[in-house]
């Protein structure tokens, strides 16, 4: 294994939650009077954490969200991921290779710890993340495009960045990445490769990810 630690961003590269938030974001924003399609959704804030959300649409509007929105939005969320929510195909076989290989990874995710922690149990994928393998973006001053939560997991998990690789599916996430001076492989599941600009690789299977990490 060339990388002494794997950090994996959650949305869309462990559980296929990006097709759900992203649709409900849209129709929350659009009922708040805001239009926003679901395209728009991935385009504007696909890998984000919640306050871009409210500085774009205050940026372009004047407006501010509801002072609930988050609140709101999380339990639109929650209920629809406890129907909904699977993990990413092939994301069970690279945790179990790679915890069969002892190669730390841990997840640091645009989303709260509770966000993260919902779709975790919901899929099953709890049992490879006990707390000390879980990063938020709660847990730093700035989420991505800043390279702020991914370092601070790598200091966290005790291994150097030159020494880290990320695995992101958003063009903020990849940016992060370069940012914090990490590899990063781009999932392509879901974003155009052109929209990844940066990353040190690129790649659409989930499951071949481990192979490609050797």
């Amino acid at each position: 294994m060339r990388y002494e630690l794997i950090i994996f961003d959650n949305d869309g590269v462990l559980v296929d939650s990006e097709p759900i938030s992203n649709t409900l974001l849209a129709a929350y924003l659009t009922e708040l009077g805001h239009s926003t399609s679901y395209e728009e959704s991935l385009r504007d804030y696909m890998g984000s954490a919640m306050h871009r959300v409210h500085d774009l649409v205050e940026e372009r509007t004047g407006q501010r969200l509801p002072a609930d929105f988050d609140e709101v939005f999380h339990a639109r969320v929650f209920a629809a991921f406890e129907r909904e929510l699977e993990p990413v195909p092939g994301a069970v076989q690279v945790l179990e290779k790679l915890a069969a290989d002892g190669v730390p990874y841990c997840v640091a995710s645009s989303g709260s710890h509770e966000r993260i922690r919902v779709g975790h149990r919901k899929t099953g994928l709890d049992r490879w993340f006990d707390e000390g393998r879980v990063f938020s973006s709660q847990d730093v001053g700035r989420g991505k495009p800043a390279p702020d939560l991914f370092l601070y997991a790598a200091e966290r998990m005790g291994v150097a960045p030159e020494k880290c690789v990320v695995v992101e599916d958003s063009p903020l996430g990849v940016q992060a990445a370069v940012a914090a001076g990490m590899d990063v492989y781009g999932f392509t599941a879901m974003t155009p490769a052109d929209r990844l600009v940066g990353a040190t690789r690129l790649f659409s299977d989930m499951g071949q990810l481990a192979d490609l990490l050797v």
